[in-house]
């Protein structure tokens, strides 16, 4: 069973679907084609957009990996790759506005492009990362304070994804502590990662601690799964929490 292959339903009554629209903005996505695991081409790209602007969305903040073992995505690779997605949205008449930012994993070549200021940021300089899933950095604190330092506002992607802090909300609390602005997975409500994952979202929602919401799309499964998201309760408590950022974007 493929990671979307089955969603994980609700025993509450079912809830009209979640207006995506109120958000406008989504912040975490893998649009440019070919140069990371999501788009593998243009016109993938552009059934992706379409399908987002379906979904209610007016912008996507696109975020291509960046990373030192993996895809070596630099500032000019991701905006020559938003520059030639612009220009087919434009031809093709989609509703959409494209920008792009990165999704930086966190590692020493993250710590030396902060330390240059080579990092693309979307907003009010907020620089979006993530965490490797098998344990927590060593060098995660100290290199969330070389951002602030740097005058960087970071936003840790997906959180809830991470096992090794399931028995320790503690960590997660630190992190809020020191201004670490958290991005939810918006498919993660539905149980598409697994219910452990889904129950550290629904918690993370009852704290009060996400400040925005990502689809992390990659592909039309995607797609598909925010789809199957609408209903969720606890996504519509997300979107009227009143701390969501997506819209002034």
């Amino acid at each position: 069973m493929g990671l979307f292959g089955k969603l994980f339903g609700s025993s509450e009554a079912a809830l009209p679907p979640a207006d995506l629209s109120v958000l406008r903005c989504d912040v975490h996505s893998h649009f440019i084609p070919g140069i990371d695991d999501g788009a593998p081409t243009l016109e993938a790209s552009m059934e992706l957009l379409r399908g987002m602007a379906d979904l209610g969305y007016r912008k996507v903040i696109t975020t291509p990996h960046s990373m030192a073992d993996g895809y070596r995505n630099t500032p000019e690779i991701i905006l020559g790759g938003l520059e030639k997605v612009r220009q087919e949205v434009a031809r093709q008449g989609i509703p959409i506005e494209v920008d792009a930012a990165a999704e930086y994993y966190l590692d020493h070549e993250l710590e030396r492009a902060i330390s240059e200021k080579r990092v693309l940021t979307f907003g009010d300089r907020l620089l979006l990362f993530e965490l490797p899933f098998i344990s927590e950095p060593v060098i995660l604190l100290n290199l969330i304070f070389e951002m602030q330092t740097q005058g960087y506002r970071p936003v840790l992607a997906h959180p809830e994804r991470y096992a090794f802090w399931y028995g320790d909300f503690g960590k997660y609390e630190r992190l809020k502590e020191r201004g670490v602005l958290f991005q939810l997975n918006t498919v993660a409500l539905c149980g598409a990662y697994g219910p452990a994952c889904r129950k550290a979202a629904e918690r993370l929602v009852d704290a009060g601690y996400y400040e925005l919401l990502g689809s992390d799309c990659h592909n039309m499964g995607h797609i598909e799964a925010i789809k199957a998201t609408l209903a969720e309760p606890y996504l519509h408590k997300v979107l009227g929490s009143g701390k969501l950022l997506n819209a002034g974007l």
